[in-house]
């Protein structure tokens, strides 16, 4: 069973700069693509940027030129470098990874924007 963890949320003031980690219980190869994806109250949960097998990036545009995604290999791991923060930013990110044609999800964390 993969198991996806999420650390790095908290409390952000607007125009600063956070990095979310996402470490695997297995190796990342594994997966076709690996995913940050993101939910506020009342809103459905929205892709925010990827990384494929091939190491490709996506990008949602709300996010283009202020989030980068990228991974380290040996960690098993992908991380969410995030700067420029605006209110809108505020969240809960998921990492996402697909395998098989199966999506796996980790638990969580909290972004929180401050004025």
């Amino acid at each position: 069973q993969v198991q996806l963890v999420e650390s790095g949320g908290g409390l952000v003031q607007a125009g600063g700069v956070l990095t979310l980690s996402c470490a695997a219980s297995e190796n990342i190869f594994n997966f076709n693509a690996m995913s940050w994806y993101r939910q506020a109250p009342g809103r459905q949960r929205d892709l925010v940027a990827s990384i494929n097998i091939g190491g490709i990036t996506n990008y949602a545009p709300s996010v283009q030129g202020r989030f980068t995604v990228s991974r380290d290999n040996s960690a098993n791991a992908i991380y969410l470098h995030m700067r420029n923060f605006i209110s809108e930013d505020t969240a809960v990110y998921y990492c996402n990874a697909n395998k098989l044609r199966r999506d796996y999800w980790g638990q969580g964390t909290q972004v929180t924007v401050s004025s």
